[in-house]
């Protein structure tokens, strides 16, 4: 007896363990949707907009290693997904859009939002695919999922025609194999020559610096980050992304994050060495340009992703396959090396002076001052007093794009990975409470029950502030801070160093106390940097 295509892809989602799908309802996906309530293990939360349910779901792929789901309709639905897709696949986060589609008879002509959806998506996924036999439908949900989060994790997408989903079926659905979903094993072994090189060549750098990239955070690599610095120690950087992958106990070898200025302590650092290890990184989160202008590094690159050659990016030695295999090997032989042990740059005088530069803003007026007279509250106040007041060392704090995410990127300390997300490969402006929802409803054993801090600009928020509704009615435990200064400000402050004026960059006229509670929420406003806390 053949099964209708739409029961195919939501028993191919149970299989998948699905818990939520994100999204919104249309005349070419709504058969989805009808046939979801006859299943309420899979909870459909409707969003106010495509892009929001794609960075949820993203957030929900990122946190908990499996993909998380989102569903659009054709035309417009679909097309509204694209920023969303674009920000998950540039930034490693594995997750799954459903889309529909109009008639496969009609797919060549110019009808009701017709769209070439392959076309469309292609740029912004991993891989997209469209269903042209029913029977094919189990086999590209297994396939959906697997290339997600194959690494690098990203995005991939289903395009479903109206038709297909009443379409009879007969094939079975493959086994989802999500147990094993971690990196291959497929790096060198100790044997090999190119792990003893890479060996030699950090034992004899005499300023070896180590520079973790976003897939560093991963959780199955960060334990062999802290086996290798546990057992030879020296200076690390991060990028934005890499937040959290240095543990508490390792912070004294921390020497900061690193992205889109070149002014950073870190950076200094970098200019100094005679060795740059990266780890899991993507140019795409900090040109290699920027940190290595004159193209004199020494670069060993270690990642599941060959290196992307360029003149300031030119390995020396290239380390390709299982991340977690390749450091956990290196480590190893690095031990057995006679004769001089790995260089400790950060015992010297002028590494520790750097080391003092990065943590001297803690004592900063900026810093400390509540600024008890009157006026806004600085941005370095309210990091550290924010660091101060979280409930528990692994809460997520999620970071919109613009001046508010540079200076979280800077000095908010992050020491679990995944517990402070920021949108670095993109920049993607309204990312922060789309993904705190995610973060919120990804929790375990209890959905929504710990807290979930999120901040964002003025100009970031309303980008994505109607998904206020969806978190108050999902019950989401969230803290959204809203950093107003009426500006695009990130763009006006680059926009001045490079003309000495600027344009389209002025806002302001929202009461977002008045907003938040117009959905349900409640609203504060801070007028006087000495009384926030109290509030």
């Amino acid at each position: 007896m053949a099964t209708e295509t739409v029961q195919i892809v939501i028993d191919s989602l149970l299989a998948a363990g699905v818990k939520y799908i994100f999204g919104v309802p249309g005349a070419k996906i709504d058969s989805l949707f009808i046939a979801l309530l006859d299943h309420p293990e899979i909870k459909v939360i409707v969003c106010r907009h495509e892009q929001n349910a794609a960075f949820i779901a993203a957030a929900v792929g990122r946190l908990t290693g499996r993909p998380g789901v989102c569903v659009a309709t054709s035309g417009p639905g679909t097309s509204n997904l694209v920023t969303g897709l674009v920000t998950a696949t540039d930034e490693g986060a594995p997750m799954v859009a459903i889309v529909g589609s109009v008639k496969r008879r009609q797919a060549a002509n110019r009808t009701h939002q017709s769209l070439q959806a392959t076309e469309l998506l292609a740029p912004v996924t991993k891989k997209v695919v469209a269903a042209v036999d029913p029977d094919q439908i189990a086999e590209i949900m297994v396939d959906a999922f697997r290339v997600a989060n194959t690494h690098p994790r990203g995005a991939t997408a289903i395009v479903l025609p109206v038709d297909i989903m009443a379409a009879g079926v007969k094939s079975s659905i493959p086994a989802f194999p999500f147990t094993r979903f971690t990196p291959p094993d497929y790096g060198p072994s100790p044997r090999e020559p190119w792990i003893q090189n890479a060996a030699v060549l950090i034992a004899t750098a005499k300023c070896p610096v180590l520079f973790l990239g976003a897939r560093a955070a991963d959780a199955t690599v960060v334990d062999a980050v802290h086996a290798f610095l546990c057992r030879h120690p020296i200076p690390v950087v991060e990028t934005f992304q890499a937040a959290g992958a240095i543990s508490r106990e390792l912070v004294h070898l921390f020497f900061g994050r690193v992205g889109l200025f070149r002014n950073q302590p870190g950076d200094k650092l970098l200019q100094r060495s005679d060795l740059v290890i990266t780890l899991g990184y993507d140019q795409a989160e900090y040109d290699a340009s920027l940190w290595n202008t004159s193209a004199h590094s020494n670069i060993l690159h270690i990642d599941s992703a060959p290196a992307d050659l360029g003149h300031a990016y030119s390995p020396k030695l290239e380390l390709v396959g299982s991340i977690t295999h390749n450091l956990t090997e290196i480590t190893s032989v690095l031990s057995l090396l006679p004769g001089t042990p790995v260089a400790r740059p950060q015992d010297t005088p002028t590494v520790q002076s750097l080391l003092a530069s990065f943590h001297a803003w803690q004592t900063s007026a900026p810093a400390t001052d509540p600024n008890p007279a009157g006026g806004p509250v600085h941005p370095l106040h309210f990091i550290r007093l924010l660091q101060s007041l979280l409930p528990a060392p692994d809460t997520v704090v999620t970071c919109d794009v613009g001046s508010v995410y540079i200076y979280f990127s800077r000095y908010f300390y992050s020491y679990t990975p995944h517990t402070f997300l920021v949108s670095n490969a993109q920049q993607t402006l309204g990312v922060a409470l789309p993904w705190a929802i995610g973060a919120s409803l990804s929790q375990v054993p209890t959905p929504c029950k710990d807290k979930v801090v999120s901040v964002s600009g003025d100009g970031g928020f309303l980008f994505s502030g109607q998904e206020l509704a969806t978190a108050v009615q999902q019950g989401c435990n969230i803290t959204h801070f809203v950093w107003n200064d009426g500006h695009y400000n990130m763009v006006e402050f680059q926009e001045v160093a490079k003309y000495g004026r600027s344009a389209g960059v002025e806002l302001g006229g929202v009461d977002f106390k008045a907003y938040a509670e117009a959905f349900g929420a409640k609203g504060m406003r801070v007028t006087d940097g000495g009384r926030w806390r109290r509030s």
